[in-house]
């Protein structure tokens, strides 16, 4: 079905919204093996988010997650490259807790000109998120109320619902932000959205699921919801389109795309959130 409202048109018109820019909550960047990204580097992404009315993206670099001797530097210098368009997270690769240790001191300096938080894939890294290796990052993001975008999905032992809803409890202050929203356990991830304030629904790989955006806007509310594509994995032109053609109204849409962002974001960002 081809959305047809107000917002629907003025995308489909135009190729972007004046009155409803987008903010990317869950982004990589850089080459990844075995795979070809067309446009991987940090300028290419932001063209890419020129042609679609994103305003920010805020990324992991694949470096800071996969290559133990870069780290976060990458993403630290692709914020410092594009300051009004890009926020990282600081990537946590548990396997090499060395890294943590040795940025933890000086994050304080980088929040919030380059990082909003934190960013971790137990289920690449085989690492649960209640392992004990996470925990200072999880406890700094707590006291500083920070984001935390994790990998999520369904019956993984390592970031599934169980292990979501511990470390939701454990860490209530910090900003939760379930990438995947634990991809195909539906209900377990509207039920989470319900249980704990501080956490949200992120988008990526649910706009390829045909009712999903629809089931979460009815029984969690689109409050709880966040756009995010993993560009460059997946373009932000395919998730628009998604989004506009579901069986939900322009106001969330809104909220789904800028409103909710913009409430996590405004205490770092201020007026420049949608300015």
């Amino acid at each position: 079905m081809i959305g047809n409202s107000p917002l629907a048109r003025e995308f489909w018109e135009r190729g972007r919204s004046e009155s409803c820019p987008i903010i990317d909550m869950h982004g990589h960047m850089g080459a990844m093996h075995s795979i070809y990204f067309p446009r991987p580097d940090a300028a290419d992404m932001v063209r890419t988010m020129d042609e679609c009315g994103v305003r920010w993206l805020v990324f992991s670099h694949h470096s800071a997650l996969f290559s133990p001797d870069l780290a976060n530097r990458p993403s630290i210098e692709a914020v410092r490259r594009f300051p009004d368009r890009l926020r990282a997270y600081c990537a946590v690769n548990p396997n090499y807790p060395e890294q943590l240790e040795a940025a933890l001191p000086g994050l304080e300096a980088l929040i919030p000109d380059v990082y909003l938080g934190f960013k971790f894939l137990p289920d690449y890294h085989k690492v649960a998120l209640t392992d004990e290796r996470y925990r200072p990052a999880w406890e700094y993001a707590n006291e500083r109320e920070l984001l935390v975008l994790t990998h999520t999905w369904g019956g993984s032992p390592f970031d599934g619902p169980e292990v979501v809803r511990e470390v939701a409890a454990r860490y209530p202050r910090a900003r939760l932000l379930l990438g995947h929203s634990c991809h195909g356990e539906w209900d377990a991830a509207v039920e989470l959205a319900r249980d704990f304030e501080n956490l949200y629904l992120e988008l990526t790989a649910v706009f390829d699921d045909r009712g999903v955006l629809e089931k979460f806007v009815r029984e969690a509310g689109s409050e709880r919801m966040l756009f995010g594509t993993d560009l460059p994995w997946f373009d932000p032109h395919q998730a628009v389109g998604a989004l506009l053609s579901a069986e939900i109204d322009d106001e969330d849409r809104h909220n789904i795309c800028h409103r909710n962002a913009e409430q996590l974001l405004e205490r770092w960002l201020g007026s420049s959130v949608v300015g």
